[in-house]
């Protein structure tokens, strides 16, 4: 199934659906922490753990389900049923091999956006640095107690006030999750647009959407999964040193 220019409504998510169900595998484990999801099936695959949602269906069942089955999780109204859905379909992408290893997208969005109107769509670290090197730099937020408008961080809402003439976003990849990822692509269409953090899906087709796909691959899935399972929050390589989760980047 190829992604096409100018499809609406959801369609990244409907891409993603179709893409996973055309590749089933059993699911070995399911584990939701308090911060990142994880589904180990061939591969293992991460996602924000939307903490919005009731009781996920068929909990404590997962297992029994199969990669495409929990893929469908992803359209769910019910976010933390989505977050499943969402890892459930990174785990079966295996990164191409041109992705490029321990590159960090906030490292290549200081590069393109020096001079030029940054949004970044969920609050990251380099906050500082962003502020320093950009023209203008805003952020925007879901979370009520992140807003600061002295501090350039924005409602999410404000989305269609200031994204249509921003030169770089750079996108939250938990926006596949909460469904709004398809209006951030439409609002940006002429921005230089980089997809980011461990939620991201590795595949090359995302880049007719996006310029950089910016994301993670678990080396050592126990590890990962047993720290996700005790409540680790900030996903950075320094705290996996035997390289058992690394960044990796796919360019245009």
């Amino acid at each position: 199934m190829e992604l096409r220019k100018g499809e609406r409504l959801q369609k990244i998510i409907d891409f993603l659906v179709s893409y996973a169900k055309e590749r089933e595998y059993k699911v070995e484990n399911v584990t939701v922490g308090l911060y990142w999801t994880c589904v180990l099936s061939k591969y293992c695959g991460m996602a924000t753990t939307y903490r919005v949602g009731r009781e996920i269906k068929n909990a404590g069942k997962l297992e029994e389900m199969t990669t495409a089955q929990l893929a469908e999780y992803l359209k769910s109204w019910n976010l933390l049923e989505a977050s499943v859905g969402l890892a459930a379909i990174n785990s079966v992408i295996d990164p191409p091999s041109n992705a490029k290893n321990n590159v960090n997208g906030l490292d290549i969005g200081l590069e393109v956006g020096k001079g030029k109107k940054i949004v970044m769509i969920g609050k990251f670290p380099y906050l500082e640095k962003f502020k320093k090197i950009a023209r203008e730099f805003i952020v925007l937020e879901l979370d009520p107690c992140i807003i600061n408008p002295d501090e350039g961080i924005l409602p999410a809402f404000a989305s269609e006030s200031v994204i249509e003439d921003a030169d770089v976003l750079i996108i939250t990849a938990s926006a596949i999750i909460n469904k709004s990822i398809d209006r951030i692509v439409e609002l940006g269409r002429k921005a230089f647009k980089i997809l980011i953090g461990p939620s991201t899906p590795m595949l090359k087709d995302l880049l007719e959407y996006f310029d950089v796909l910016a994301g993670v691959k678990v080396n050592n899935p126990y590890v990962v999964i047993k720290k996700i399972s005790q409540g680790i929050e900030m996903v950075y390589p320094s705290k996996f040193p035997n390289k058992e989760l690394e960044f990796i980047t796919l360019e245009r």
